[in-house]
């Protein structure tokens, strides 16, 4: 059974960015899941999902729904036909993007499509790394029900430490399981700021670095996973990981 690990926060804090770097040191086989409209991190990882004939679950529901709306195909044929298209597989990770909306409304349909997934996805995995959207509404859905990491990303704001209770509230209140909660601080913390992490009551990891070469890498549309072996912010990933208690690969 492959260890489940989500990457949650506001907007703008850096999860993408800290599941793309997380990939470059965690063990294979490993899933990336992309649960974030804005579909970045596929860029981040060197992947471009149309040029490799991959779908989102969003576009590939919209398109089983259309083909199979006069044959009456639905439920479970329905499933195994979108598994076949959503799931990229490359030689250093697996990978899903959940899309954008297919339809006006919700993004309940595609959401409940990839909750079914999961529990069968994780089994053929070590690691499987989700990206969340900003916000805590995929919590709501019950996404993802049975986590094993939890790491929050946060900026020095009120509204993201505030963040840290919400998300503990919520995993509470519709019965989310977890086995770890962590916290990681990005860039702009300061010493001083890191403190009030510190005293949360939570595990306090770090924070990642500035890096010149992320804001670059991703201006180009370069793949985090080329960043160089001293980048200063994949170091800390990788400590982070460490304190964590992961096995990286070399």
């Amino acid at each position: 059974m492959g260890k489940v690990i989500v990457s949650t926060g506001r907007g703008g804090t850096g999860k993408s960015t800290f599941v793309a770097l997380a990939s470059k040191y965690l063990n294979s086989p490993k899933l990336l899941i992309d649960l974030d409209p804005d579909e970045s991190l596929a860029d981040m990882v060197g992947l471009d999902l149309s040029e490799k004939g991959g779908k989102t679950i969003s576009s590939a529901l919209y398109d089983v729904i259309e083909e199979n709306k006069e044959a009456g195909r639905t439920g479970y044929n329905l499933l195994l036909d979108m598994m076949q298209s959503v799931l990229y597989k490359g030689k250093e990770f697996d990978f899903i993007a959940l899309g954008t909306k297919f339809t006006v409304g919700c993004y309940c349909a595609p959401d409940a499509v990839l909750k079914d997934f999961i529990p069968t996805l994780v089994k053929d995995y070590r690691q499987v790394l989700v990206d969340s959207p900003a916000g805590l509404e995929h919590f709501n859905r019950k996404v993802v029900v049975d986590i094993d990491d939890l790491f929050i990303i946060l900026d020095p704001s009120e509204k993201s430490t505030r963040h840290i209770e919400r998300v503990r509230d919520i995993i509470r209140e519709v019965k989310v399981s977890y086995n770890h909660l962590y916290l990681i601080g990005n860039h702009r913390f300061t010493e001083k700021t890191e403190e009030y992490l510190r005293n949360t009551g939570e595990t306090y990891l770090g924070k990642i670095d500035y890096d010149p070469d992320v804001r670059q890498h991703n201006l180009e549309g370069r793949s985090l996973l080329d960043l160089p072996q001293d980048s200063p912010a994949a170091l800390c990933v990788r400590n982070i990981l460490m304190k964590a208690g992961y096995k990286l690969q070399n």
